[in-house]
């Protein structure tokens, strides 16, 4: 009776990990490559193209092994083990298409922000440069030290950096809406914030970390 109390609480656990995993799972790897390829067609000029998405491979179930002392087993064990084995191949797929997620970044409103961001960075790059600006923890830019610019430039440095803000907020949230995962902003955020730093930014560039302090690149 022990044995298959124990049992029947191994079974439950187990679904309900497996449910939990399927409700919460972000695919962080192909929201890096999302990441890269809009920072490249911003810094470099080449937009995504047309149906481009970003992937990361799905891993393959194990084969299954039929249980061992089957034979032995007692009948209701064995009816709890059938329930959970066929439980478990529902949610299987489920699994493997979210390992497998595709983070879409060609909706007509990101390759629009995206055109944006590329048309303003010629003028933001000399100011990130000269440390005018800097990168933020948030996946923004800000002005790090306005008294850099030039006096008849610090107008311009204010409006540029305001505008980009507006097309990187609207970004974060369009690749959310184009995957039909709003819950996914604040982690698509996340990933730019870190990729625009690691990939975007040029040597002796500034950031600013988590805890507000300024730091180059």
């Amino acid at each position: 009776m022990k044995n298959l109390l124990k049992f029947k609480l191994s079974i439950a656990t187990l679904l309900m990990a497996a449910c939990v995993t399927i409700n919460v799972y972000f695919p962080a790897g192909a929201a890096e490559k999302a990441a890269d390829q809009i920072i490249d067609s911003v810094i470099r000029g080449a937009a995504p193209s047309r149906g481009s998405s970003a992937t990361t491979p799905g891993t393959a179930a194990p084969a299954s092994t039929p249980p061992q002392g089957s034979s032995t087993m007692p009948a209701a064990e064995r009816v709890l083990r059938f329930a959970a084995e066929r439980a478990l191949e529902l949610l299987l797929p489920a699994a493997q298409a979210q390992a497998a997620a595709n983070i879409d970044v060609s909706s007509p409103e990101i390759r629009a922000i995206t055109a944006s961001m590329q048309e303003r960075f010629a003028s933001l790059e000399k100011f990130f440069d000269s440390g005018v600006i800097g990168l933020t923890a948030e996946g923004l830019i800000d002005v790090r030290d306005i008294a850099a610019a030039a006096l008849p430039d610090r107008a311009l440095v204010r409006r540029l950096v305001g505008e980009d803000n507006a097309d990187r907020n609207a970004l974060y949230a369009a690749i959310s809406r184009a995957n039909n995962r709003p819950e996914w902003e604040a982690d698509i955020r996340r990933i730019f914030a870190q990729r625009w730093v690691e990939r975007g930014a040029k040597p002796g560039w500034y950031f600013r970390d988590l805890e507000g302090n300024w730091k180059q690149r």
